[in-house]
């Protein structure tokens, strides 16, 4: 008993632990009018969201809080309250600290105007009407979204965005189902189905909110958008578990449902939407690192200056015989000692010598990144017209990084290829069926492919021809409106749809159901024939969508319009005729199918959403035209494809509710099975799963689609007879087949359920759906135990094209150096066949394959990979470039401690390599990996979820907005429509952006010293005494408006070398690597030049001037106007193109000096005594030297600099110099120079199959490759005769 009591105790501990993290909600409604005190929900915060930074009342002292984070702002801030200091001033204080008040006073500005407008945003959201269910009045009335709370019921109509997290109860559906666009939240336009909690049963009546006496347990807030899990208790203690298909989030809009119904769970804040909106992304970039070890050195210097001034006072008063005048006594009525003086001296020459510091340098930095980032967005050869989209920044400040990568990480699918799939071959019990026909435009299914899709209208055929042009460049080359229509439709593009049957699987087909006449035949026929067995599997085995809504909008757009032409109107009739002449002459050579026809003709068609099984019989040849057309909605397109290639033998998915799902058989018949359960696919299964009874047998059989390898795995091995033996291995075969050609590969099973093994998987199916703890892994573990003892079906390949220009790309970017990664879960023979026909791997290139079980095997493959590598990269032996193809398990070894050194090495030997059979977790560990340990640049770009954790973990992400969502490009700092965009975002403006930068970077440090010691140079002669020759608003007024354009558009407009020459020699891009733009050998040099130049133009005009009589400020004026002219000039000599831009900012600065300086000069007497500016200027422009002083100098402090230009130039070009003398010649020349070029490395290949390029190319390549084993671990040989496909893995 005391153990049993025990027992007890701890399990309602642990209760009372899991509770604590659970919230526990109930309705409102009871306590509707009580005091707030007395509200059971009174803790949870309200619905009204701020997004705003400041208050009115305190945006003053929180913005300047906000801006003394930065270190530039302190600094500043700091030198101006310590120039206050009597006894270290330097300027006068009240205008000394004019420049940081107006640069705190204009980014005070910049942000109050920004969080105005979020003010006004979040005013606007929080006002929004929603229905709330109110007891009073036993109805929905009206409400502000910021009024709603938790347990409140909220109704929202069609087309209306949800003001809350809601957990869905009822919909005006029958079947309980709620369709979302979570566009906002994910970024997917597709469709998302959300379900009433399972068990709530509110769909048999009508739905009472005020009967709601349910208690709610959800778990606590989170980020994750596909997570969300908690329990219902009703009044009679029962528990209903529900997960992330009953969640409506907030911010979604509700589609195709009339009304939906949901009980409040989490508001404001703490929704899914408000916790995953986050700023733009903060990356620091590899030359901001390189500019901050600089400008330490520049702080070590600017105090060993400081050091120098204050040793040089204390020297200058030892050296006085007695107390000059000058020096009056401080403020307690003596003079401070020497050394008290020098340490004072410290400080005014930290306050003196301030600028020494390019803090003004992070702030163009910024302006120049908006410019180049403005210039990358309206890049029209980065617009994308199909899709109608063009290259996105989310990160701001790493655009020169993309002039600095090293290694490309990429995924396959969707980013080397289209991802629209074309059902290429299947097959069926052993026996292979081709469909070589599919996806080749310009033809209508002819007599040998007749395809059973009675519910396409003629015209939508004729349409379907026309609209398909030949393919150039793998691209489809579609208008705006089409894309935009197809995108709606998720995945119903042309070549999912064009599939032409093979005719002797159809004859098959046909025949296999025997006797069709009565009941006993579809049943025999269903029990028995793996043929419509295998095609049921394509049509049930999904998570497609019947929809009609896209359908309608289709035929409404096809309406002849009132304004056509007489002319067009009779073509377009004609056009009409003659496609139906031509239909039904190839409906009418297949007699036996024309009664079913005409059946198909009269059957139902689906309107609103995809559950509604209403069905219309229509009497007229119009009302068929209108409606017959169905639309499918996939999730993802090689779903789309299976599905359409089962509609052409005739297995045509009708309708889909949560627990059911209607087929219409070949002949006719339309049976609507009852879907018991789904197991959906997830990445470690890497299957998918439905339980289905069979209406008219009762049978239960489940149907699994899934990885070749997870589901042969799964058969009954030990219970297979001879033939069945024979049907697996020659299945297998065909995979292998498949893969080699690289086609997507799937594999189809079946397996028979009683209803007592269903009975009790149910019951632990149920117990898991309602856990809290481990919920997934409870799911998955009952999953796995169903998906057992399967019947193999047969299997399918799919065929995804290579995306427009990506050999070219890819090309492009070897030849710049950049090394590159496919990162990939299929088969290692479809990465392979995929990596040659985008030229990622060569014919002459030597290929190691590394696939073991064994830890000891790996360490010896990478040991003589290592030497044969060496071998091929050793100076002066004439290697080949290498290639490297490993499997996901080998790769885990591979990554262990005590082995990623000797993968590394073998990885950087390698040109190119292919990791196959990935798991996402994986593709980010590779990243972060090569980054951290080989300390390189890297670069990740994917389009799919599975590719999120490697797209940030890369140095650089970016996402393309392909047919998998949104998920990767909302993670990415760049986002491109397609892959080739790739070419000119990093070989064009990356270089662009990182020369520039690099360049400016240099000149901004080149620029403020300069000016600077000619302050420090002025102190030896004034007794280091911290006293300045220039009036202190002329100071002021050189770093904030005389010099301070021209830098920022070198920055934002110099082009050192054209797109054209970029684009056509990719080896210019190594430049970034090798740092020619910035390091820091050209920092020092820069240093070097700065201190020579600031030399000459103090002493040029000190030794002029020299026993005159002029002051002061006189000489100081001379001096500043030099030293204009020659950082102006300098910037000249470093410009590479001269715009009208560059032109405008030079001459304009020249011109806003002397009008500034003549006009201060004119009217300020005594505006900083005891300094007197008044007619300086005019008094030295009347004089000729002054001219001349400003021609010798300027002459004398920049020969250095022009003449190692020239010289460097001339005798040592760089590719950049040559490059640039190659635009130089005549454009004819240059063009056939380019072109002869690029013919010699090889043209671009883009746009078609790499099946096709495979084919093409497979009786010439003869592939060189090193060939390792599990059984072989000799010294390892390379065949030179041996095809690339039959090496052993």
């Amino acid at each position: 008993m005391f153990i049993g009591a025990l027992f007890t105790t701890a399990k309602e501990t642990r209760s009372r632990e899991h509770e604590k993290d659970l919230r526990i909600l109930v309705s409102n409604l009871p306590y509707e009018g009580l005091p707030k005190t007395k509200q059971p929900n009174r803790y949870f915060p309200g619905n009204a969201v701020k997004t705003t930074k400041y208050s009115l009342w305190f945006f003053i002292p929180m913005n300047l809080y906000e801006q003394f984070h930065r270190f530039a702002n302190l600094y500043f801030v700091g030198l101006a309250v310590l120039n206050f200091v009597p006894a270290v001033e330097a300027f006068q204080p009240e205008v000394a600290i004019v420049p940081i008040c107006v640069m705190l006073a204009l980014t005070a500005l910049k942000d109050g105007w920004e969080d105005c407008r979020r003010f006004r945003s979040d005013r606007r959201i929080n006002h929004t009407s929603c229905r709330v269910y109110s007891r009073k009045v036993s109805g929905f009335v009206e409400r502000h979204w910021k009024d709603v709370r938790v347990g409140d019921l909220v109704e929202v109509a069609s087309n209306e965005i949800i003001p809350a997290d809601l957990l869905l109860l009822h919909t005006s559906d029958l079947n309980g189902v709620c369709h979302i666009e979570t566009a906002s939240l994910d970024g997917e336009t597709n469709l998302k189905r959300r379900l009433v909690v399972p068990g709530l049963n509110t769909q048999d009546s009508s739905f009472e909110p005020q009967n709601f006496h349910c208690t709610v347990a959800v778990e606590k807030p989170n980020d994750n958008l596909n997570q969300f899990k908690g329990y219902i208790e009703t009044s009679d203690m029962k528990r209903l578990g529900f997960g992330i298909d009953s969640l409506l989030p907030r911010g979604c809009t509700v589609r195709n449902t009339d009304l939906a119904t949901g009980f409040v769970v989490y508001t404001g804040h703490e929704t899914k939407s408000m916790m995953n909106k986050n700023g733009p992304q903060y990356k620091r970039s590899k030359l901001e690192c390189k500019m901050n070890i600089d400008v330490l050195f520049c702080v070590i210097l600017l105090f060993s200056m400081c050091l120098i001034g204050a040793l040089g006072h204390y020297v200058w008063l030892e050296s006085l015989p007695s107390v000059p005048l000058f020096l009056t006594p401080g403020s307690h009525g003596h003079m401070d000692s020497n050394p008290l003086s020098g340490l004072y001296m410290f400080f005014t020459m930290i306050i003196l010598l301030q600028i020494f510091i390019p803090i003004s340098l992070y702030v163009s930095i910024e302006m120049v990144k908006m410019g180049q980032i403005f210039f990358i967005t309206n890049d029209v050869d980065l617009y994308e017209e199909k899709t109608d989209s063009r290259v996105q920044c989310r990160a701001l400040n790493i655009p020169e990084d993309l002039g600095n990568i090293h290694y490309v990480f990429s995924d396959k699918t969707g980013t080397l290829t289209e991802n629209k799939m074309v059902f290429r071959r299947c097959s069926v019990t052993g026996t292979e069926y081709s469909h070589n026909e599919n996806g080749k435009s310009g033809k209508l299914p002819s007599r040998t492919g007749w395809t059973l899709e009675d519910d396409q209208e003629p015209e939508a055929v004729q349409q379907s021809q026309e609209g398909q042009q030949p393919h150039s460049g793998g691209g489809h080359h579609r208008n705006k409106e089409t894309g935009n229509a197809q995108g709606k439709a998720a995945f119903s593009s042309p070549l999912e749809t064009e599939v032409v049957p093979d005719r002797k699987l159809l004859q098959r087909v046909l025949a296999g159901g025997g006797d069709w006449d009565g009941c006993g035949g579809i049943r025999r026929c269903e029990a028995t024939d793996l043929y419509l067995d295998f095609f049921l599997a394509l049509t049930v085995c999904n998570t497609v969508v019947v929809s009609t809504a896209t359908t309608a909008r289709a035929q409404r757009q096809r309406v002849p319009s009132l304004f056509q032409s007489p002319g067009e109107v009779l073509q377009t009739a004609l056009q009409k005729m003659f496609v139906f002449s031509r239909l039904c002459h190839t409906l009418s050579s297949w007699q036996p199918m024309t009664e079913d026809l005409d059946t198909d003709h009269n059957s139902g068609c689906h309107h609103s959403a995809a559950g509604d099984q209403t069905s219309h019989r229509h009497q007229s040849t119009s009302e068929i035209d209108i409606s017959a057309q169905r639309c499918y909605v996939a999730e993802s397109p090689d779903e789309a494809a299976l599905v359409h290639a089962a509609k052409v033998y005739g297995f045509m998915l009708i309708a889909r509710t949560p627990n059911s799902v209607k087929v219409r058989l070949p002949h006719g018949v339309e049976l609507n099975y009852q879907v018991l359960d789904t197991l959906n696919f997830d990445p470690h299964r890497k299957r998918m799963s439905v339980v289905l009874r069979h209406p008219i047998s009762g049978e239960i059989v489940m149907y699994t689609k899934g990885a070749d390898y997870t589901v042969m795995d799964k058969l009954i091995w030990a219970c297979l007879n001879t033939a069945q033996k024979n049907v697996a291995a020659s299945t297998q075969r065909h995979l292998n087949w498949y893969a080699k050609e690289g086609l997507h590969t799937l594999c189809f099973a079946k397996k028979v359920l009683s209803e007592s093994a269903y009975k009790n998987w149910s019951l632990l199916r149920q117990e898991a759906l309602a856990a809290i703890d481990n919920r997934e892994e409870l799911l998955m573990e009952t999953a796995v135990n169903l998906e057992k003892q399967l019947t193999l079906l047969g299997a399918t390949g799919i065929e995804d094209r290579l995306q427009e220009c990506v050999p070219d790309t890819v090309m492009a970017l070897r030849e710049a150096g950049v090394r590159l990664w496919v990162l990939t879960g299929d088969k290692a023979e479809t990465a392979i066949n995929i990596a040659h026909a985008s030229r990622l791997l060569d014919q002459e290139d030597l290929v190691i394959h590394m696939n073991t079980d064994d830890k000891a095997v790996c360490k010896s493959i990478l040991d003589r990979s290592l030497e044969e590598g060496r071998r091929h990269t050793r100076p002066g032996y004439p290697g080949l470039s290498i290639g490297l193809v490993i499997d996901g398990h080998t790769l885990d070894m591979a990554l262990q401690s005590d082995l990623v050194d000797r993968f590394l090495e073998l990885a950087r030997l390698c040109r190119s390599v292919l990791c196959c059979r990935v798991t996402p977790l994986q593709k980010s560990t590779v990243v972060k990996v090569v980054r951290e340990r080989l300390k390189v640049m890297t670069l990740a770009v994917g389009d799919g979820a599975n590719d999120v954790n490697m797209i940030q973990a890369a140095d650089v992400g970016i996402g393309i907005s392909g047919q998998e969502g949104m998920q990767a490009v909302m993670a990415s700092d760049f986002s491109i429509s397609c892959f080739k965009h790739m070419k000119k975002l990093l070989l064009v403006h990356g270089h662009w952006c990182n020369s520039r930068l690099s360049n400016m970077a240099i000149y901004f440090f080149y620029k403020n010293v300069t000016y600077v010691n000619l302050l420090f140079w002025y102190q030896f002669f004034c007794g280091f005494s911290g006293t300045s020759m220039i009036d202190i608003w002329l100071l002021i007024f050189f770093n904030l408006f005389f010099t301070s354009t021209p830098p920022i558009m070198f920055g934002v407009m110099d082009r050192d070398v054209s797109a054209e020459t970029l684009l056509g020699l990719p080896e210019l891009y190594r430049t970034g690597h090798e740092s020619e733009g910035y390091s820091h050998f050209t920092f020092w040099i820069a240093m070097l030049d700065a201190f020579y130049q600031s030399l000459v133009c103090f002493f040029i005009p000190y030794l002029t001037y020299q026993g005159t009589d002029i002051d002061i400020y006189t000489f100081g004026s001379s001096m500043n106007t030099v030293s204009l002219f020659n950082i102006l000039l300098h910037l000249a000599i470093e410009i590479k193109s001269w715009t009208l831009v560059h032109w405008v900012t030079m001459l304009g600065s020249v011109a806003l000096y002397f009008t500034v300086t003549l006009v201060y000069s004119a009217t300020c007497i005594s505006c900083n005594p005891p300094s007197d500016p008044y007619w300086t200027t005019q008094q030295q422009m009347s004089e000729p030297i002054f001219y001349l002083v400003c021609v010798i100098t300027t002459v004398v402090a920049l020969l250095p600099r022009f003449t190692y230009r020239v010289l460097s130039n001339t005798l040592a070009p760089t590719p950049l110099i040559r490059a640039r003398h190659l635009e130089r010649l005549d454009p004819a020349i240059r063009e056939q120079w380019i072109k002869e070029w690029r013919g010699f490395r090889g043209g671009p290949q883009g746009g078609r199959s790499y099946q096709k390029q495979t084919q093409e190319q497979e009786p010439s390549r003869i592939t060189p490759t090193l060939s390792i084993t599990n059984n072989h671990l000799g010294t390892p040989t390379r065949s030179a005769v041996r095809h690339h496909h039959n090496v052993e893995l």
